[in-house]
């Protein structure tokens, strides 16, 4: 059995985990709220910019329409696997890399993979495991910007115009709430077209030309949805470590109170023993 100083200490310890897990689950919960905004704030935007690009590429026969939404054969795919740069936020980044690496060694096996890291949590695992990784942008969450995204979204989209690649996707996790954030794959180039020849989203006028106005429309609503599953990542993250440090926090408030109560069965314990070693001598000198 440990002894009372040993027991102190744990005691101590735990307390001191929970000092730092309760401050970081407060830190998430404030960062959360100004990722929340400003991911709620876009969404809206970018899902309408989006339908208005589906609408916009079914419709144009010309050259600068199939740059971007030109269908070939899978023999070179580009992933873009958004992660955090820190830990302690549960699933969040196991989540992404395991969802990554399944979509390269099943779904698109047979094509050549290469990566573009967004996050130092997916650069270095795919770095360390021998993956193709072209670009890593770590210091992208120093300050979220959409210059910065657009940056990259337009190297992303000069490899897809030049042939380098036949397909993009996106990997990240999309907020739903503080609690749950959703695993998505979502393809990024070529731009995808209504299935059905029929069905369009709306009867829209454009001035200028549609030709025209694909060579601004279409990059401008790519950079915007990878600057919203960036976006939503973030906001993510801070939901999932929130969650995680609350969770460590009430588990090391479990553990601290096991402790006591271990801590005080012992000092009883010790206490009863002092007690009767005072009995039986007193005891003995009597006799």
């Amino acid at each position: 059995m440990a002894n009372l100083k040993e027991i102190r200490n744990r005691i101590s310890s735990v307390e001191s985990t929970m000092q730092i897990t309760s401050a970081m689950k407060m830190v998430s919960a404030a960062k959360l709220k100004r990722a929340q905004d400003a991911i709620v704030q876009l969404r809206p935007y970018a899902d309408k910019l989006t339908e208005i690009l589906v609408n916009l590429s079914s419709t144009l026969d010309g050259a600068d329409g199939n740059a971007f939404s030109s269908e070939r054969e899978l023999k070179n795919i580009l992933f873009v696997s958004i992660t955090s740069n820190r830990g302690l936020c549960g699933g969040f980044n196991s989540n992404i890399i395991k969802q990554t690496t399944s979509l390269i060694n099943n779904e698109y096996k047979d094509a050549n993979a290469s990566l573009v890291s967004i996050g130092k949590k997916s650069s270095e695992h795919f770095s360390k495991k021998g993956y193709n990784v072209l670009s890593s942008h770590d210091d992208l969450y120093n300050e979220i910007t959409f210059e910065a995204v657009a940056d990259i979204a337009d190297n992303i989209m000069k490899t897809f115009i030049d042939g380098e690649f036949d397909k993009v996707v996106l990997v990240y996790n999309q907020f739903k709430n503080a609690a749950t954030q959703i695993v998505m794959s979502e393809n990024y180039l070529p731009v995808e077209t209504p299935q059905d020849e029929n069905a369009t989203i709306g009867d829209y006028i454009f001035e200028p030309s549609k030709e025209k106005i694909v060579q601004e429309l279409i990059p401008k609503s790519l950079k915007t949805q990878l600057f919203k599953a960036i976006l939503d990542s973030h906001a993510s993250e801070h939901g999932a470590r929130m969650t995680a440090m609350h969770k460590a926090t009430d588990n090391a408030n479990d553990l601290k109170d096991d402790l006591t109560l271990f801590y005080n069965k012992a000092r009883q314990a010790a206490i009863t023993g002092e007690i009767l070693e005072i009995v039986g001598g007193a005891e003995a000198l009597n006799d």
